[in-house]
């Protein structure tokens, strides 16, 4: 493969430039819509400086041939570390040092710049994070909720790690009071976690509420759970918006969904998966307070109402996040997200508003300002690509480059060696 400086022409020799990378001539979505004509996208440092009709001049330039570019991609619900693989210290050790720069290369491979991982354990996540940000380890923007917080005996530690107590400790936090739920919140927002995930259906029994089996076609035992006592619901959302982080709930009910929302939740994972979505008031209850529905098509698609639950949200106006629930053990990192993208299309979205998701809509769930678009000041994770995603979704498979942080991560334009 060529070395960088013979992928991206070298213009220093033509005369002063004015920035740093220029990728001329392109088709632009810009996050939410296609700037009509042809544009040159301008970057300094790890910052988009410039999207002009006029041409730009840069120390190095690429000729992107009228291809296209989009903000880089946003998966805003994966499990990262292999939950059947870590089961102690050393098999821990293994996973982090032969297995997780391989993974995380693999999301850079298919175009997602970002990830939020949404219940690895705290220590391993958090220890990954930095050593991304601080460039010893290559790999997508890596943003964290730690554990998944549960209720005693709930989803995932009765289930996924019903057999696994060494990993059951540090995946979840289990909880069974309103002090328990608190102090675990302000653990982790101590540890400066990115947001806090908390599993509804799942939890210590209460009264009130319908019985739900938990059946997960990579786990074939089904487990009946029950929903999170309301009590602990609302007093780990008031915590987690005292430490000023977003709150998101795992729900597969209308009722634990209405739940979550009325005890303050900002966005629902998975959302309404299990049963059709009958009731037009909680998807006004969505609108009302602005909640971002995370579909997961992913893994929920086998059940029979989750695409038509989608369209329904999505026809509505309700906010939504592309997030595949990716984990170890099926498909392909990376690719799982880009056939979650596929799905949401197949589910009546069009690519634009799901591209949106992918990017924008994602951007927002994750309190992001400064990613998921095309514009001056934010970061430069772009994606180049060969054909126009807009049209058809699978463009997103035709990937020339990924630039993360203003540098070229992926170079797609020669085959490899």
């Amino acid at each position: 493969m060529p070395q960088e400086s013979e992928a991206i022409a070298d213009t220093e020799a033509h005369g002063p430039a004015t920035y740093d990378l220029v990728i001329s001539r392109v088709h632009v979505f810009d996050g939410r819509r296609t700037l009509a004509g042809l544009y040159d996208v301008a970057i300094d440092g790890g910052e988009i400086a410039s999207v002009s009709a006029e041409p730009l001049r840069g120390r190095r330039e690429v000729d992107a041939a009228e291809g296209w570019v989009m903000p880089g991609l946003i998966d805003t619900h994966i499990h990262f570390y292999d939950v059947r693989a870590v089961s102690d210290p050393d098999s821990m050790r293994a996973f982090e040092e032969n297995e997780l720069p391989g993974r995380l290369g693999l999301f850079l491979d298919h175009g997602v710049t970002t990830i939020k991982s949404v219940g690895d354990p705290t220590g391993g996540i958090l220890e990954t994070r930095a050593k991304i940000a601080e460039g010893t380890l290559r790999g997508p923007r890596l943003l964290a909720t730690g554990c998944g917080i549960t209720g005693r005996d709930g989803h995932p530690a009765a289930t996924v790690f019903s057999d696994n107590p060494w990993a059951r400790e540090r995946f979840t936090g289990e909880v069974d009071s309103v002090q328990q739920i608190r102090d675990l919140v302000h653990h982790l927002a101590d540890r400066k976690v990115d947001a806090i995930k908390l599993l509804s259906e799942g939890a210590c029994a209460h009264s009130g509420g319908p019985k739900y089996l938990w059946q997960n076609p990579a786990f074939p035992d089904g487990v009946e759970l029950e929903r999170l006592p309301l009590d602990l619901l609302r007093a780990g959302i008031e915590t987690g918006h005292e430490r000023g982080l977003r709150v998101t709930v795992h729900t597969t009910q209308q009722a634990a969904a209405r739940e979550a929302i009325e005890a303050g939740a900002d966005g629902l994972e998975h959302g309404v998966t299990v049963e059709p979505l009958t009731d037009h008031s909680l998807i006004d209850l969505m609108l009302e307070r602005g909640i971002t529905y995370t579909p997961t098509l992913w893994i929920d698609d086998a059940h029979p109402d989750a695409r038509g639950n989608l369209q329904k949200v999505a026809e509505a106006g309700v906010h939504i996040a592309l997030g595949s629930d990716t984990f170890s053990g099926r498909g392909l990192f990376g690719a799982n997200t880009l056939e979650e993208a596929e799905l949401m299309v197949a589910a009546g979205m069009t690519p634009t508003q799901v591209l949106a998701a992918g990017t924008s809509g994602a951007a927002r769930q994750c309190v992001r300002s400064d990613l998921g678009a095309v514009a001056s000041g934010r970061r430069a994770d772009l994606l180049v690509l060969n054909a126009d995603p807009t049209a058809d979704i699978g463009s997103l498979r035709d990937l020339s480059m990924v630039i993360l942080n203003g540098e070229l991560a992926v170079d797609k334009r020669w085959p490899r060696g």
